[in-house]
């Protein structure tokens, strides 16, 4: 895979010093503060880490109650974590704490090796975690195919949802509830006739605010409101549902003092398993969250440094009886929603969590688990990217089968499993298009090789217009363009087109296109839309432009061209040049 670029004025980046070590590895914090950090700034992160902190309170406690821990050891996750993730990562806006796509591998390492056995497991994946970013091995979870992100974040969802089944309706089992699902439902179903009425109802209710004040009070905390509310209702009419109080005791008003798990070789060996599951989900949902912070800023993260931050924080949070530690989206994407500025937002954060510990946590106490469960619920829902879901069914039976078998997989078997069949799923797909694609296409092999310069006609002549025009960049894509280059071809392409006001990818020498390239595309043209930067796509072939369709690619958002002529035609009339 080959690209090509016009020289200086369009942005080229070839001449650029390859950056050193300690520049790779430098926290954001640094890089921010280097800038120069005044009042008006730590007052955008003041407001930004306060909303974030109203929306982790309730979802830490509720995700660590769901994950079989207690709900303090969900807020000191937050807490450590949250701050470490801010002071030490690569992303200038991630919000690092208990995430709901470790539920389920929590929950299974609590129910094989105990507590103790889970802050193990969580200390040796942020050593795990720290060399693989030491290693630049960051770089290659972008190889994930989107199919295969899609599929396990769905399927997380769902075993979200039916873990909360039985706090949701107050279900009252005979014995301990099972983790699998196809073990889980049974048991449900026959506890349902005797379903509790008050917390069925509390559930209900917390569900109904979270989404009424998301429709129509968008800028009030819907999920502190909805949990404060149930609380208040259940202590006022003394309702008979089991609280955090009941269950838990309450959360203490103080962080534990820190101290190393057992590091004997016995248990290292009977954690590790748990342990590298952590740290494969833990760094692609990291890098997908800050991922996600670069396309709602414009901003760009450094992910082997991420990496590094996310080790740290998570071998912190284990030193203080926390355990795992990721970037969230949901929090990530409120962080920069609210205007926050760089990552002493996250810092300021973790400082209201804790406020919030020392003082209001006798408070906890009133609020119903059924309420929780409501909270979660929505989380289940909001986390199925439904609409991505339903493009890829449609996109090809090829990424259709690699999607719901990393969907089946997360939901009757295993979320690590789910990651390693899907991708390779995936990769096996890829060359089996490829193998395809050289039979038919071979004027456009996978490969290209030299050719003399022979004034046969079949080039067309070169233009300089086109790479001094200073409004106008024109990338050309050289071979199959898929999961293993999107990322890379993603970065450039939105680097250079920071500088102009139309930007033209050139398709005509791309031979196959898969959903992974199509979405990193539809992410840079949607971006390039809201800075003012016209998206012209010219010699697509059919079967490329169905599947940039597929994605959403279609306009207004992209303008097409059958030729790069006819594309610098649009651009130059689009720019006024």
């Amino acid at each position: 895979m080959t690209a090509r670029i016009p020289s200086s004025a369009n942005g080229d980046v070839s001449g650029d010093r390859a950056p050193g070590f300690a520049e790779l590895f430098t926290p954001k914090l640094v890089t921010v503060l280097r800038e120069g950090y005044t009042g008006a700034h730590l007052k955008a992160d003041a407001i930004a880490g306060l909303t974030v902190a109203i929306v982790a309170l309730p979802l830490s406690m509720a995700i660590a109650i769901a994950s079989g821990v207690s709900p303090a050891q969900g807020l000191t996750t937050a807490i450590i974590g949250g701050f470490l993730v801010s002071a030490l990562g690569g992303s200038r806006f991630q919000i690092g704490g208990p995430a709901g796509a470790f539920i389920v591998l929590v929950a299974t390492t609590v129910a094989t090796h105990g507590v103790e056995g889970l802050v193990l497991a969580t200390f040796l994946s942020g050593l795990m975690l720290v060399v693989a970013g030491l290693l630049r091995l960051g770089t290659y979870v972008k190889f994930v195919p989107y199919p295969v992100t899609v599929g396990f974040t769905a399927g997380i969802a769902v075993i979200i949802f039916a873990s909360q089944v039985k706090d949701l309706l107050g279900l009252q089992l005979s014995g301990p509830e099972p983790g699998p699902l196809a073990e889980k439902l049974p048991v449900l179903w026959a506890a349902l006739p005797d379903f509790d009425a008050a917390s069925a109802a509390l559930a209900g209710a917390t569900i109904a605010v979270i989404v009424l004040l998301k429709r129509w009070r968008p800028a009030w905390p819907g999920l502190l409101v909805a949990i404060a509310l149930a609380g208040l209702v259940t202590a006022l009419a003394g309702l008979p549902v089991e609280t955090i109080g009941s269950r838990f005791g309450g959360i203490p008003s103080s962080l534990p003092m820190p101290s190393l798990p057992d590091l004997s070789l016995q248990r290292i060996v009977a954690v590790l398993p748990s342990a590298l599951a952590f740290t494969l989900l833990g760094s692609i949902e990291s890098l997908l969250s800050a991922v996600v912070a670069d396309g709602m800023s414009g901003r760009r993260h450094r992910s082997n440094c991420e990496l590094v931050g996310q080790g740290i924080a998570n071998a912190g949070s284990a030193l203080f009886g926390g355990f795992c530690v990721t970037g969230t989206i949901a929090r990530t994407a409120t962080n920069v929603r609210s205007g926050a500025h760089g990552p002493v937002a996250g810092i300021l954060h973790a400082l209201f969590l804790l406020v919030f510990m020392l003082v209001a946590a006798p408070l906890a106490a009133y609020i119903p688990l059924a309420s929780l469960a409501g909270l979660l619920a929505v989380v289940a829902w909001n986390m199925i990217e439904r609409h991505a879901f339903a493009t890829l069914l449609r996109a090809s039976r090829g990424d259709a089968l690699v999607l719901l078998t990393t969907f089946g997989l997360t939901v009757l078997r295993d979320v690590t499993e789910a990651i390693v069949v899907g991708f390779a799923l995936g990769s096996v797909l890829f060359i089996h298009r490829m193998s395809q694609i050289t039979a038919v296409e071979t004027h456009l092999p996978f490969v290209a090789e030299d050719q003399a310069d022979t004034p046969d006609g079949r080039r067309q002549p070169y233009d300089e217009a086109s790479a001094v025009d200073p409004q106008v960049v024109v990338y050309r894509i050289s071979g199959a363009f898929f999961f293993g280059a999107a990322a890379s071809i993603a970065a450039v392409l939105e680097r250079i087109a920071d500088s102009h006001k139309a930007l033209v990818i050139d398709f005509a020498a791309v031979p196959f296109l898969d959903s992974t390239a199509a979405h990193s595309i539809e992410s840079l043209a949607g971006k390039a839309t809201r800075r003012g930067v016209a998206v012209i796509l010219t010699g697509t072939a059919p079967e490329i432009r169905r599947q940039l369709a597929v994605q959403g690619l279609v306009a207004p958002l992209v303008t097409y061209a059958a030729t790069l002529d006819e594309g610098l035609r649009h651009a130059r009339a689009a720019t006024g040049s």
